[in-house]
């Protein structure tokens, strides 16, 4: 027999997991994708939301008279949710990670919420609010997906200071041997487990020279020179082709090139701070196709920024000690 304690929590927290996974997998097949998609404001927002509410919702009476009950008894469930989906390989490592802070601190409100409903001494009226709450999901994301997206342009700047000659820092900027392993200083990349850079070489030193930067995992971006000034200043236009990436190197919703994540191009820059530093500009600039580009933008600036704060590492040692 099943413990009535036991009973208690497997009703608290797992009925909302159960009902997470159906949304899940209902907003995830693909043929619906004109209507629902995980990638959107509804989700992303109704999903944790729910999560809260249900669980403090069917939680006993005593236990939502504590504030501290309803703002973390719901980080539970995300736990719970978070492990389930990425053992099963149901989502990706690195878009859980990425959207785990948000997930948290929408899923305590929710919890506040389904305190509020709990509380309230018209069952009836609880009930129906939870209902329509678990559905509403379902009404507002077709809408959403309606409006359509707006493509946001951001830009991700990095430089460093490197005590070298020009003519030796340019040539490491312009042609990047292999990288070792022990060379990538890219933490928040090699963590959220994003491919590393391996090697790039321009073909020649001019505009339409064009080169392929390398990177683990089959990712390969796609360069083409449109500015350059010797010693001083290359732009350049980057391009990834998905089909180039194998499935298991990133997750659809991360993958550069993709429907929602390009890369559009990059600069280096550089200048002479006196006799002996210069210091290397690197920036570039993408473009986020989500209805969440406010909060997508802070990771995807990371990120980029990490890629290239590691090659700028690469650069400044090489040029320094080599």
């Amino acid at each position: 027999m099943i413990s009535q304690k036991l009973k208690h929590y497997l009703i608290a927290f797992g009925v909302p997991v159960l009902v997470l996974f159906i949304i899940s997998l209902f907003f995830g097949i693909r043929s619906w994708r004109d209507l629902y998609s995980v990638m959107t404001v509804s989700f992303i927002f109704f999903l944790p939301f729910i999560a809260g509410a249900l669980t403090v919702y069917l939680s006993g009476v005593e236990k939502i008279k504590s504030v501290a009950y309803r703002l973390f008894a719901p980080w539970v469930t995300i736990f719970i949710f978070f492990f389930i989906t990425v053992v099963t390989a149901f989502e990706g490592w690195a878009c859980w990670l990425m959207i785990l802070p948000f997930f948290l601190v929408i899923s305590s409100i929710g919890g506040l919420y389904g305190g509020y409903i709990k509380s309230s001494k018209q069952k009836r009226s609880g009930q129906i609010n939870i209902s329509i709450l678990i559905l509403l999901p379902f009404f507002t994301t077709p809408i959403e997906k309606m409006i359509g997206t707006i493509p946001g342009q951001y830009e991700a700047f990095t430089h460093i200071d490197i005590h070298a000659p020009a003519d030796k820092i340019w040539s490491n900027v312009t042609r990047v041997r292999e990288i070792k392993s022990g060379e990538d200083k890219g933490w928040l990349t090699h963590f959220l487990g994003f491919p590393r850079p391996i090697k790039a070489e321009l073909n020649f030193e001019g505009v339409g020279a064009t080169r392929e930067a390398v990177f683990s995992g089959g990712l390969t971006f796609h360069e083409k020179v449109l500015s350059y000034d010797d010693k001083k200043k290359m732009i350049f236009s980057i391009k990834a082709f998905p089909y180039e990436i194998p499935s298991t190197t990133m997750d659809e919703h991360v993958v550069i090139g993709g429907n929602y994540f390009d890369v559009l191009n990059g600069t280096y820059e550089l200048v002479k701070l006196n006799d002996t530093t210069f210091r290397l500009n690197l920036f570039s600039h993408f473009k986020l196709t989500t209805n969440f580009n406010f909060y997508a933008s802070w990771w995807a600036g990371w990120i980029m920024k990490d890629i290239q704060n590691n090659i700028l590492q690469v650069i400044k040692y090489r040029s320094e000690h080599e």
